[in-house]
């Protein structure tokens, strides 16, 4: 399912086989948490802009408009008309964000939901039946994310737990898979290595699920409160552990830098809600660095967001004109400023991988990793 293409150091450059098409790796995901991007991006803006894999998740699409529905109007693809590869989360992290609210034990997650409060309990069972309606390419498994800083005897707990969830994630979806109607009969499952920032409960933890011998493994629980570096050693502790001819999703990050420092300790995948984010609040990614369109020096700019860009706004629209959207509260200010910064996030992942294909790669390492997340 995954082949290596091409390698500099531990930055690989491979392809990945999924049942709605080939993911050309390094890649970036875009986030569609709820079968559409924030921003007001659709499935046709998708493919304009670039994106390889679309990723939504379990939590939100259970809880409204509810899998078993997405299920009788085929799948989520068919749902969203999103005919590529979708990566679907377990519903772990949410859950994780929702500590007030839930309670934790060795059957699942007991908690309520954050829309209207009614209890809903979530196990690796639950969280496999949800992603199987849903038919997503890539399942992700049932995981506890714990916060950074943790107590070293509770992360260590939590990862035997989430081990014993993996165990059952597995059992569960190649059961689902078997079933005559199963919405993607192909999903696949990653698994999630978790151990806050202690490099040999990462460790130990990463041999375990590696015997599973699934189709892909993740790097979860960072990006939740440590510091960069301490992100960095930790991808570097456990990626000699995980297994070469699988793909490698480090969750939830991050940065342009930190896709290309991730790149180079070895990880394929990526998502990130910040590209989005930052956008709908007028903060666009240049190749020289981050921008303020807000700015008043943008007042009567008639140059593009980026000179270096070539997405469907740089291509027609000046900087003046995205100011005056955003200033006047126009919904096209949002749409605009996603657009750019998706196609901005696409298209890095593109550069990254051409590197890679022309062995220059830590040259350009050397000339964007700093300078990309500098704010203008």
């Amino acid at each position: 399912m995954y082949k290596l293409l091409k390698q500099s150091g531990r930055a690989r450059r491979g392809e990945f086989d999924t049942p709605h098409g080939k993911v050309q790796t390094p890649v970036f995901m875009n986030v569609g948490t709820q079968g559409a991007i924030k921003g007001a991006l659709s499935a046709r803006d998708l493919r304009e802009i670039g994106c390889q894999v679309e990723l939504s998740n379990t939590y939100h699409l259970h809880v409204r408009p509810g899998d078993r529905l997405i299920r009788e109007m085929g799948g989520l693809h068919r749902f969203m008309t999103w005919d590529g590869p979708i990566l679907t989360d377990s519903g772990g992290f949410q859950i994780f964000s929702l500590a007030s609210l839930r309670k934790i034990k060795e059957e699942g997650v007991y908690f309520n939901s954050h829309v209207d409060g009614r209890h809903i309990f979530m196990g690796p069972e639950e969280s496999m039946r949800i992603q199987s309606n849903l038919g997503s390419d890539i399942a992700m498994a049932f995981d506890e994310c714990v916060k950074i800083p943790s107590p070293r005897e509770y992360v260590a707990r939590s990862c035997e737990r989430t081990a014993r969830w993996l165990e059952r994630c597995k059992k569960a979806l190649a059961e689902y898979n078997g079933e005559e109607d199963a919405v993607n009969p192909g999903q696949m499952l990653f698994g999630i290595n978790q151990g806050a920032v202690f490099h040999d409960l990462r460790i130990e933890h990463m041999k375990r699920i590696a015997e599973l011998d699934l189709p892909g493994y993740a790097i979860g629980g960072l990006a939740v409160g440590e510091t960069h570096r301490e992100m960095y050693d930790t991808i570097e502790a456990v990626e000699d552990y995980m297994p070469k001819d699988k793909p490698r999703y480090l969750m939830g990050v991050g940065t342009p830098g930190n896709i290309i420092e991730g790149v180079a300790r070895g990880v394929d995948f990526f998502d990130c809600v910040m590209p989005a984010r930052n956008g709908r609040h007028g903060h666009l990614f240049t190749w020289n660095g981050i921008i303020n369109i807000k700015n008043q020096k943008y007042e009567r700019d008639e140059g593009p967001i980026d000179p270096l860009c070539d997405c469907p706004v740089c291509r027609r629209y000046s900087r003046a004109y995205l100011r005056h959207l955003f200033k006047a509260e126009e919904m096209l200010a949002m749409r605009f400023a996603v657009a750019h910064n998706l196609y901005f996030y696409n298209s890095l992942a593109e550069k990254i991988r051409e590197s890679l294909e022309e062995d220059r790669f830590e040259s350009f390492r050397r000339e964007f990793s700093q300078k990309l997340d500098i704010r203008i």
